[in-house]
């Protein structure tokens, strides 16, 4: 039996993680802002706490799943917090997509209390966490790292070291999220095009999960207009354009195409699509084109 872990954040990526977790033997005491996504996890054994702190154990391992940047830091800084209750010793893997210069803030903070901070984003819709074939890319100290190898593994087909600085596994998150983006985008435009053109969406998409499997999910999810449930909202996506914006501007990295993702993901939100998947942008391609966008029923 492996030790008792903390976790917060049971959305649709860790409620999914936390079980995989507690399959894989960890004995996981848990945290959740709406508790009644705490629910299944109870049932299979987890311990359901009232506050944040809680989780912690002194010298023990506290996972996050998070929606950004401001929720992560109320929570490492409350009073009290997880991260005082852990101390020395104590390790906390933050598995949210955050900015590298928060992951770095966070790392100088978590130091101050004698916790070692590990970047831990992960690449992955729902789906994928629940199967267990996420991709985590991680940076942070060697010897918490190394602590946290098994509990990367037991939630993932594969974990990518990107060295010591805390920020680094959040620079190849946002490059990640970026390409994904970027792909949504030229997959919208395509599917638009060839129904402009009398081509079959669905006939598209299917040829493209032939040839090329990486795009085949959104292809199909855009050809049958199946933009809920979200698997990643909208709404999210627009935070993680900023975060490669943001970062971009910071180190002075001109992104021509980010700007165009941005433009595009901000038209989303401004027509209330905020909480339909982030795929959902191919709605605003087709009514660019005078094509009548609906989601499907």
């Amino acid at each position: 039996m492996h030790e008792t872990i903390g976790f917060i954040g049971l959305g649709n990526m860790g409620e999914p993680i936390a079980a995989n977790l507690l399959h894989a033997g960890y004995r996981q005491r848990v945290y959740n802002r709406t508790k009644s996504k705490t629910a299944r996890l109870a049932r299979e054994g987890a311990s359901v706490v009232d506050h944040p702190a809680d989780v912690a154990e002194p010298g023990g391992i506290v996972l996050t799943m998070l929606a950004d940047d401001r929720t992560l830091e109320e929570i490492c800084y409350a009073q009290p917090s997880f991260v005082d209750r852990l101390g020395s010793g104590g390790v906390h893997l933050s598995l949210s997509t955050i900015s590298p210069a928060t992951a770095r803030k966070l790392a100088k903070h978590h130091e101050e209390h004698n916790v070692e901070y590990v970047a831990s984003p992960v690449f992955g819709r729902p789906e994928a966490a629940a199967t267990k074939k996420l991709f985590v890319c991680t940076s942070g100290p060697a010897e918490a790292k190394k602590r946290a190898q098994p509990i990367q593994a037991a939630i993932s087909q594969g974990v990518f070291d990107f060295g010591a600085d805390a920020g680094a596994a959040n620079v190849v998150k946002l490059c990640g999220n970026f390409l994904v983006a970027a792909s949504i985008e030229a997959l919208a435009e395509l599917l638009t095009l060839a129904e402009k053109n009398g081509v079959s969406k669905k006939a598209v998409a299917e040829m493209i999960g032939k040839f090329s499997p990486l795009h085949a999910g959104y292809a199909n999810l855009m050809a049958e207009g199946r933009f809920e449930p979200a698997g990643f909202r909208l709404a999210l996506g627009m935070k993680d354009v900023n975060l490669i914006m943001d970062t971009a501007a910071s180190s002075v990295t001109p992104m021509p195409l980010a700007s165009l993702l941005h433009d595009r993901w901000l038209t989303g939100i401004a027509k209330g699509r905020e909480n339909l998947d982030w795929s959902a942008i191919a709605l605003d391609v087709d009514e660019n084109a005078g094509i009548r966008a609906e989601a499907a029923p």
